[in-house]
């Protein structure tokens, strides 16, 4: 048996032997490009029912290396893709010859707070919308354009361009109204045991936070950071993408980036960080 199996069978066991304590995570302060104070550690909210006492930004698991990468914009290599953005957001596409910019303008002021609320319910469209089901939703009705793959490159660049405007601003997304049933279900999944590992979201970045397992310093899993540039792929990644590989690892059958049960789970993972900063993008490793 490898040293990977073993781990899953100490965590399927109760979390034991191969866990290294790590000591949490550390009081190090985010400033952004020496300017953007970032809300890091807050009270968590109270539908989190006494689970966590405080929140705690993944950007205090990382080490003092990783950490730097994301305090200036010019070693953030996530900023790379928001530049790309950039230049998507001015160019015309699809049957109406618009671009973003046509109807939204400048970003800077028109995107300021967007990040902060999604996923959230769409009266009109009576369900919980992710960014990026919004920015697709844009490009196909009103552009006249194919809607992007969910979490592929150009999307996933596009959602952190947008993040970048609500930089700093605490998380703020609504659990309740219309937004209700995709909350429990979210809820319900992150709670739930799946694969052969029998592991849940929960066992690792609730109950073990802090802690090593292999080679990882456990974080409470928040994605006020997403997207989130990991240094392990060198590579913008979206919070599905980062969803199916958890759940592979625990050797359960994954659902696809953009499925019901990811925007539900999307839901109430980003509600668990209300209060945090939006920090998109972030660096992780």
């Amino acid at each position: 048996m490898n040293f990977k199996a073993l781990t899953a069978v100490a965590l399927v066991a109760g979390l034991s032997a191969p866990l290294t304590m790590a000591g949490g995570a550390d009081d190090d302060h985010m400033l952004i490009n020496g300017e953007t104070d970032m809300i890091t550690k807050t009270a968590a909210a109270e539908h989190l029912d006494g689970a966590l006492d405080e929140v705690i930004s993944g950007w205090h698991f990382r080490s003092d290396e990783t950490q730097a990468l994301q305090l200036d914009d010019f070693d953030n290599p996530g900023m790379i893709f928001v530049d790309k953005a950039m230049d998507t957001w001015n160019t015309a596409e699809g049957s109406e010859g618009k671009a973003c910019a046509d109807c939204h303008n400048d970003p800077s002021e028109s995107m300021v707070g967007v990040r902060a609320t999604y996923p959230k319910y769409n009266e009109d469209a009576g369900e919980v919308r992710t960014l990026q089901m919004q920015m697709n939703d844009c490009r196909v009705n009103r552009m006249g354009a194919e809607a992007w793959k969910y979490d592929a490159g150009t999307a996933v660049d596009m959602e952190a361009m947008i993040s970048v405007q609500s930089r700093g601003l605490p998380m703020n997304v609504a659990i309740d109204g219309g937004a209700a049933d995709a909350y429990a279900l979210g809820k319900e999944m992150y709670y739930t045991r799946t694969g052969q590992l029998e592991l849940s979201c929960a066992n690792c970045h609730e109950d073990n936070y802090g802690n090593y397992i292999r080679a990882d310093h456990l974080s409470q899993g928040h994605i006020n950071g997403f997207p989130a540039y990991r240094l392990k792929n060198a590579k913008l990644n979206g919070v599905h993408s980062r969803f199916k590989g958890c759940v592979r690892d625990t050797r359960a059958e994954t659902y696809s980036p953009g499925s019901p049960e990811f925007v539900a789970l999307e839901l109430y993972v980003a509600s668990r960080g209300n209060g945090l900063a939006v920090e998109g993008p972030s660096v992780r490793n």
